[in-house]
């Protein structure tokens, strides 16, 4: 078992290398057109939970409304505390591919009729790049993990079960040792009996002529 966990971690760790949680900027559809976005990929996990968990820290900000609609999520009125009062509008849109077991996260930020880019307002940019970049590892690590945790509860199992095989094993060894002193100890009765016997039956036949002897002696007297 042990063996297979090293197996599929390894796989796990090569496929990871390859799908690497990172960043990038560029342009993605929204339900208010094209506009420039955060992207980033979320891996081995299911989209209903990735989106519920991104609504999750939407409404952990100051906000107006948090709500969803087909693929993606609009948060309205979020206030950023480093940022001052002045409320942005958040648009989340999650694009699943069932094939590759991935998530494509992208993020738009409406400063108030101007996108967050990379280029106008580093800082802000940088405070998103980081949100977004913790929740995709975490969205990814999170599945991975309860997946580690069910195999090793599975491997414990199958551990208790070879523990009480072996027990199973050694208490019908001891029987058969048990069984084995028994049969010598009959073995060895057996052979004192038959012995016993032999002399019981000299014993016998010496008292018959003792009996016979004296039986004579009294016809002496008939």
């Amino acid at each position: 078992m042990k063996n297979i966990l090293f197996i599929v971690f390894g796989l796990l760790v090569l496929k990871m290398q390859s799908q690497s949680i990172k960043v990038n900027e560029g342009s993605s559809k929204f339900s208010v057109g094209s506009q420039n976005a955060l992207k980033c990929m979320i891996y081995e996990n299911k989209l209903d939970d990735v989106m519920h968990e991104w609504k999750k820290i939407m409404k952990d900000y100051k906000h107006e409304k948090v709500k969803d609609h087909s693929s993606e999520i609009f948060g309205d009125n979020i206030v950023v505390k480093d940022w001052g009062n002045n409320p942005v509008d958040v648009y989340a849109s999650f694009e699943e591919n069932e094939k590759e077991k991935s998530i494509l996260v992208s993020v738009a930020v409406d400063l108030g009729g101007i996108y967050l880019s990379s280029n106008k307002d580093k800082d802000k940019f940088k405070y998103f790049e980081k949100v977004i970049k913790e929740f995709c590892l975490k969205m990814t690590l999170e599945p991975i993990e309860a997946a580690v945790k069910m195999a090793e509860k599975s491997e414990h199992k199958l551990e208790d079960n070879q523990k009480d095989l072996e027990k199973e094993n050694k208490n019908l060894k001891d029987d058969i040792e048990n069984y084995k002193e028994k049969i010598k100890k009959a073995e060895d009765g057996i052979k004192k009996n038959e012995e016993d016997q032999v002399k019981k039956k000299a014993e016998i036949e010496a008292q018959k002529k003792v009996t016979e002897e004296l039986k004579k002696k009294l016809k002496k007297f008939d």
